[in-house]
């Protein structure tokens, strides 16, 4: 390849670091700097607080209620997984029950940069392809793990819970949100019941693009009556024209 070193089509093809060079025995500055710059946003997404108040805002056509996780904080939340799989005491008293067809859960998770960024986009766009369906209010959860969906979708009496949740940052992208769904929630439930839409964020999957397979994925729970390893998602993949695509699990 002429002017250039050899790399440069690999560098447009990715966000990964590859061919970046070096000086003497480190990293080129400017290569370093990115780097960690790219440290520095993953732990600013990992520890922000998620400014729920403006996302409640954006809903506010919608019914919205905020509920907690049994973390009490987020030191607590990051050091025990465990106690933001639970609902805290007296959470579950503020949720209404049901039956509905959908519970859509906003939470936290790992990135509250994600969250504020693509959680309301996805979720409009979503519910904008679900005529028909009904619709519980939208739930906030803070200090919260993809699981507690399954405690708020029971106690909702959902046929269905999904989860927009920010994911563990990297250091290419520190906002990527991910779309977890569970049919039939309820404490207890595995990995493997559940359908993963993740790395929705500018540069993989686009929130719009995420809405269109949650939603076929959503119809398609509740026609065949299941989640996870048993529901292959089969819908018109516009990842594949998005750059840094997307991916599905389950």
């Amino acid at each position: 390849m002429s002017g250039d070193d050899g790399w440069e089509a690999l560098r447009r093809a990715t966000r990964a670091r590859v061919g970046i060079g070096r000086a003497g025995d480190g990293l080129p500055t400017r290569e370093l700097l990115a780097f960690q710059m790219a440290h520095a946003a993953a732990r600013d997404a990992v520890h922000g607080r998620v400014a729920f108040e403006a996302i409640a805002a954006a809903l506010a056509d919608r019914p919205v209620i905020r509920v907690a996780s049994a973390a009490p904080d987020r030191a607590t939340y990051l050091r025990r997984p465990d106690l933001g799989r639970r609902l805290g005491e007296g959470e579950a008293e503020h949720l209404p029950a049901g039956p509905y067809d959908v519970v859509f859960v906003i939470a936290d998770g790992l990135s509250s940069a994600a969250v504020e960024a693509h959680a309301v986009p996805c979720l409009e766009a979503t519910i904008a392809r679900l005529d028909g369906l009904t619709i519980g209010p939208i739930v906030l959860a803070s200090e919260a793990r993809v699981a507690l969906g399954d405690a708020i979708g029971a106690a909702m009496g959902a046929r269905v819970v999904a989860v927009l949740i920010g994911e563990r940052p990297g250091l290419s992208a520190a906002d990527s949100l991910g779309a977890y769904l569970t049919h039939a929630p309820r404490p207890g439930r595995r990995d493997s019941e559940r359908n993963c839409l993740s790395n929705i964020h500018a540069h993989g999957l686009t929130p719009e693009d995420a809405a269109a397979k949650l939603a076929w994925l959503i119809r398609e729970a509740l026609r065949l009556g299941l989640t996870g390893i048993d529901l292959k998602e089969a819908a018109p993949d516009p990842a594949l024209s998005s750059p840094g695509g997307g991916q599905v699990l389950g």
